[in-house]
């Protein structure tokens, strides 16, 4: 029996490897808003309520450095979030991973333990006003790693699917909107100059 996850059995997990082809090729993870990188963001919210807080990343890894956040790179190249679900269930020793794409706009410290309270023993994502967000998601890590690993051997790199398989189960968030920084308007409406 997987017991609900407290700070010290959570590995908090940010998915930062993705190219930003629809911006350019611009690194998300350091856009800044309101004057603080989207990756130091998450950090400052999330890493207080785990064990470690790690970002799979596949470029900049000495700027995550010099900030001493702890990355991993793909193991599988050009597999989409599916490789950075497969790196951090990979990395994480703790037996409850939360993860966060770090393109989100918004989330706060709430997340968890909405997410928590119906995760029961196989997981949860949420669904936020525009619909099921695959990757805010907690995940039973040992699970995670098995059936990443499996998916990804299979050419499968469906979220969601790899989630149906798990019984992952939906949580309903009404009210929340995390948003998504995405194209060049979405920096736009959310302050953000890309430089």
């Amino acid at each position: 029996m997987i017991v609900a996850p407290t700070a010290a059995s959570l590995t908090v997990g940010v998915i930062a490897g993705g190219r930003g082809s629809r911006l350019g090729g611009l690194d998300k993870a350091w856009l800044e808003q309101d004057g603080m990188p989207q990756v130091l963001r998450w950090r400052a919210r999330f890493a207080p309520h785990a064990a470690r807080f790690v970002v799979s990343a596949n470029r900049s890894l000495e700027r995550y450095a010099a900030c001493g956040i702890e990355t991993v790179v793909d193991r599988t190249p050009d597999a989409g979030p599916m490789s950075g679900l497969d790196a951090l269930a990979a990395a994480a020793d703790t037996p409850w991973l939360l993860t966060l794409p770090v393109d989100l706009r918004d989330a706060d410290a709430r997340l968890l333990p909405m997410l928590a309270l119906l995760a029961g023993e196989t997981g949860a994502c949420a669904q936020d006003d525009d619909g099921v967000q695959p990757l805010v998601a907690l995940w039973p890590t040992a699970a995670l790693r098995a059936g990443a690993a499996d998916a990804l051997a299979r050419g499968d790199y469906a979220v969601r699917g790899l989630q149906r398989r798990l019984g992952v189960r939906v949580v309903r968030l009404e009210g929340v909107r995390f948003g998504n920084l995405n194209t060049p308007d979405d920096l736009i409406d959310a302050g953000i100059a890309a430089s």
